[in-house]
């Protein structure tokens, strides 16, 4: 292993130019080089008439989202991945480091905190946002009077800005005069001391994310109205009942629905920064139980200044979220219905796997 180590710094060496050029203007110049290869490459196919008006015109109309797309995130990418192998404070030239880096993270006990921390978030978070969201959908699935209220109600706190919602939740579980432990108190309970305990840190974290539930409960609410009555009509004339109905008939027609709401609070959760940095005023919390992957990535790049390691750290978590989202993608294939697919197609293809 350490010989593939070393053969691959001496491979990343090769194409390293010992500049004295800030990062900044490394960037700038790669940027520039994109958009002139991009700009002489339309100038060619129009001259010579590879590409016809309907289709020059499109590129047109596009054009826009690409420049964006490779000035505010492509470039960024690959130029963060070129950082993560240089040591640079911002201020001194970058020099080249080669996988020191990662492999600082690897032996960085802060990081498996950090990671800990995020996981246990996102296991516990998102099936608890699914269920609750879901389960909110449900109950504003009538027809009754009034109900565009009710939903108005669930949704507004979607609204509310991160940090307003954080700040928020710090004065509700104040130990001292939040909300929570003054209830608690009327019931003749003490209660814990919530962000400033350990052990109760997190959970009270995860407890703030529930607020937010009502933007999910509109993409499930939409998907309830979508599926056709007629097969609840059909499943009361063959005796089945409210569960029944709900287990055999709306979970399988919303489960497209509830995928995309995990896979994208899956990513969403694994990116959580905005609690932890508030609650933690840019720190750990309480024995670095609310240590986020973000906010331990976020110090080291703007409080700590190693933005090689900070760009290392921003890749790893790019690859954790792949793998798991590659997970969750590959177990959907036991448990998503599509009305496209056949029954027979679906048995023998999960079989497959």
């Amino acid at each position: 292993m350490s010989e593939i180590v070393k053969g691959l710094e001496g491979l990343l060496a090769r194409f390293h130019l010992d500049v004295a050029l800030q990062p900044i203007v490394a960037f700038a110049i790669m940027m520039a080089v994109v958009f002139g290869i991009l700009a002489i490459a339309i100038w060619i196919a129009v001259r010579r008439r590879w590409i016809g008006r309907t289709t020059a015109a499109f590129w047109l109309f596009v054009s826009p989202w690409i420049v964006g797309f490779l000035l505010f995130t492509g470039g960024p990418m690959i130029y963060s991945l070129v950082l993560s192998f240089t040591d640079w404070d911002l201020i001194s030239p970058a020099k080249f480091a080669g996988l020191a880096n990662y492999r600082k993270a690897v032996h960085d006990p802060d990081v498996g905190q950090a990671i800990k921390v995020t996981l246990l978030y996102a296991v516990i978070s998102v099936p608890a946002q699914t269920a609750l969201s879901l389960a909110v959908a449900l109950l504003m699935n009538v027809k009754v009077r009034g109900i565009h209220v009710f939903r108005t109600i669930w949704y507004l706190p979607s609204l509310v800005t991160g940090v307003a919602q954080t700040v928020l939740f710090i004065w509700v579980f104040n130990p001292e005069y939040g909300l929570v432990n003054g209830v608690l108190r009327l019931m003749g309970v003490e209660g814990p001391k919530w962000l400033f305990d350990p052990d109760w840190a997190l959970p009270a974290v995860i407890i703030m994310s529930l607020w937010t539930v009502g933007g999910n409960m509109v993409i499930y609410l939409a998907g309830l109205q979508d599926i056709p009555s007629e097969l609840y009509e059909a499943a009361a004339l063959d005796g089945a009942g409210r569960l029944r109905s709900l287990w055999n008939i709306t979970i399988p027609q919303i489960s497209p629905v509830i995928f995309f709401n995990v896979v994208t609070g899956l990513i969403y959760a694994m990116q959580t920064f905005t609690q932890g940095f508030v609650v933690t005023q840019n720190g750990g919390g309480p024995s670095n139980s609310l240590l986020f992957y973000v906010v331990y990535l976020y110090q080291n790049a703007f409080k700590f200044f190693q933005m090689g390691y900070a760009s290392a750290l921003a890749w790893i978590l790019f690859l954790m979220i792949m793998v798991l989202t590659a997970v969750v993608f590959r177990g959907s294939s036991f448990w998503v219905y599509y009305e496209s697919q056949r029954p027979k197609e679906r048995r023998r293809r999960v079989r497959a796997k």
